[in-house]
């Protein structure tokens, strides 16, 4: 088992604890457990043999044990009797916005219920509202939560997707008779999430491809076998991920001269194909998913010659959705999408000053070995502090650290920030005194979710109009596939930030991707900056600047679209001029 295994592990350890009504202490000794191991530097095996996993810190005795007899045997007993303890219905509860392990036992211990199924009926008896601690609106939330969990259905994020669909294609590229392969469909698009793989293949004999792919490793149910088309349901286990990611996974062979066509066609969106095949009848031609034709046939050897004979620019993937991509080629004015080589820093990243698992200089250091110049901190402020958000004086001493780091540290930079909450009421968790000495200030909403439209936007926009409010992080609250945007009119919050010449955040942790790419679209148009952020709690976390690169992409983004791919001269000097420096 990997480090990622094993602290997946003991996340759901400290899950399933919580379910059984076990005290908060011990429940988080399992989860810091799981944040240490992550940070382990060196092999598992070697630390084991040399007794030294005891002087890690949020390593003691029991969980060190609990490491060795994952490392050696691959499992954990101490799981499985957790597992039989608890139904497995109620972890799907936890799946529920706003349903956390203490309501989901409350369910449980007094009505019974261990399945959505039950939840649903029981809200609808109107039997949760009579529950302490509930109440007629937690109800309703419950029933919407419901609702959305239903809509986002089988669903998988890309990053979990992907590595599965790049498996499978590396299988089937090692396969005799492959001449080509490629991802396909809503994953080559980049969409946050999808329902399904789609692999394309050109070859000169399908058969025996099509034999392999019904019996790859990773397959666990076959539900077609054709000649040029297959489709299976596929699962493998991801580091860090309790239990398998299951997707169905279609497999398509073409002829090699057919293969630019399809390509094209089985990437999608099927509204964008639709133009381009519109296009095609206006110039007397026919296209398909195999072939351009007209009085004859027009070969095409890859996709930028289809686009060429109909006319237009080439068109990256992540921008056919039909939303103006068709008429920019047709004038040849698509934007140079950005790439992670321009992105030069970050800026809303957490260190153990508040919830993240690494100290400053460890941060920073990872943020220079992925190639950056600088790295910017936005630990939590104090009202939150279920992610021990930090008081005024910790944040000064952050601060003075910082300055001492700076004296030291080759390569890097880091810039003083940090996450303030937005209140209730808009106003800030900080007093102005304390924000002036950050050099920039990233404000979010982390609390009262439910809050009307109306309301909810008011509060956003009284905290973008603080003069020491940088940029906006986590606009919408979104989780993916977890919970929705909370209400919130987002036009009129990039508006607003416009109107103060405020930066927005495009958070790229998978589970947010937060602006969505129609919304940074909008911001663009708009001339406000964008800022591509991780919101890391772990060096290894930096590495989700690549979502935001593939959000940013999906939103017609350039490198002078974004803050942070201007360089730390710039970027300084910027930073002291909003301060009014």
């Amino acid at each position: 088992m990997t480090k990622d295994d094993i602290a997946a592990v003991f996340e759901e350890i400290a899950t399933l604890l919580e379910l059984q009504g076990e005290n908060v202490f011990r429940c988080n000794a399992y989860r810091n457990a799981a944040r240490a191991v992550t940070q382990i530097d060196g092999d598992l095996k070697t630390l084991i043999q040399n007794n030294e996993l005891e002087g890690i810190r949020g390593i003691g005795k029991a969980i060190a044990e609990k490491i060795e007899t994952m490392v050696t045997t691959n499992e954990l007993p101490y799981l499985k009797e957790l597992q039989a303890k608890v139904p497995e219905g109620l972890r799907a509860l936890l799946k529920l916005p706003g349903v956390g392990p203490k309501k989901v036992k409350a369910l449980y211990d007094n009505l019974g219920i261990d399945s959505l199924e039950k939840l649903k009926q029981a809200c609808e008896e109107n039997k949760v509202a009579d529950l302490k601690g509930f109440g007629a609106k937690t109800q309703a939330k419950i029933l919407e939560g419901i609702a959305f969990v239903d809509t986002v259905g089988n669903r998988v994020r890309f990053d979990q997707a992907y590595p599965l669909a790049q498996k499978l294609l590396e299988h089937l590229k090692a396969l005799p008779g492959v001449q080509k392969a490629e991802i396909c469909g809503s994953l080559r698009r980049r969409r946050e999430t999808t329902k399904d793989i789609d692999i394309l293949i050109a070859s000169e004999d399908a058969k025996p491809i099509m034999a392999a792919f019904v019996k790859l490793p990773e397959m666990m149910q076959v539900v077609g076998h054709g000649e040029t088309k297959s489709s299976i349901v596929a699962g493998m286990h991801l580091e860090g991920e309790v239990g398998q990611i299951v997707l169905n996974a279609d497999l398509r062979v073409v002829t090699e001269e057919q293969f630019p066509f399809a390509l094209a066609y089985f990437t999608g969106s099927k509204e964008h194909n639709i133009r381009m095949r519109q296009r095609a009848i206006e110039r007397g031609l026919s296209l398909n998913e195999y072939a351009l034709t007209g009085k004859k046939n027009v070969k095409c050897k890859d996709e930028k010659e289809i686009y060429a004979a109909l006319d237009l620019s080439y068109v990256p993937p992540e921008l056919r959705e039909d939303s103006g991509e068709i008429e920019a080629a047709e004038k040849h004015k698509l934007p140079r999408l950005v790439e992670l080589k321009d992105l030069r820093g970050v800026f809303h990243n957490h260190t153990t000053y508040s919830d993240g698992s690494a100290s400053l200089e460890e941060m920073a250091n990872a943020a220079k070995d992925l190639g950056l110049e600088y790295f910017g901190v936005a630990d939590h402020s104090q009202y939150l502090k279920m992610a021990n958000g930090m008081t005024p004086a910790r944040a000064r001493k952050q601060i003075k650290e910082i300055d001492a780091l700076n004296k030291k540290l080759k390569g890097v930079q880091i810039f003083k920030g940090v996450e303030c909450d937005i209140l209730e009421d808009g106003t800030l968790d900080y007093d102005d005194d304390l924000l002036s000495e950050f050099d920039y200030v990233v404000a979010s909403v982390h609390t009262h979710f439910g809050m009307p439209l109306e309301e909810m936007t008011a509060r956003i926009c009284k905290a973008l109009a603080h003069p020491f409010v940088t940029m906006l992080g986590h606009a919408t609250g979104r989780l993916l596939l977890r919970r929705d945007a909370y209400r919130l009119d987002q036009d009129a919050v990039i508006e607003c930030a416009a109107k103060h010449t405020k930066m927005i955040e495009i958070n790229a942790n998978p589970l947010r991707l937060d602006l969505d790419w129609k919304h940074i679209k909008q911001a663009k148009k708009l001339g406000v900056p964008l800022v591509i952020n991780p919101d890391a709690h772990s060096p290894v976390d930096l590495r989700y600047i690549e979502n935001g690169i593939f959000e940013a992409r999906r939103g017609w983004l350039e490198a002078k679209d974004i803050f942070n791919c201007q360089g730390f001269e710039e970027v300084k000097s910027e930073l002291k001029r909003r301060k009014g420096l």
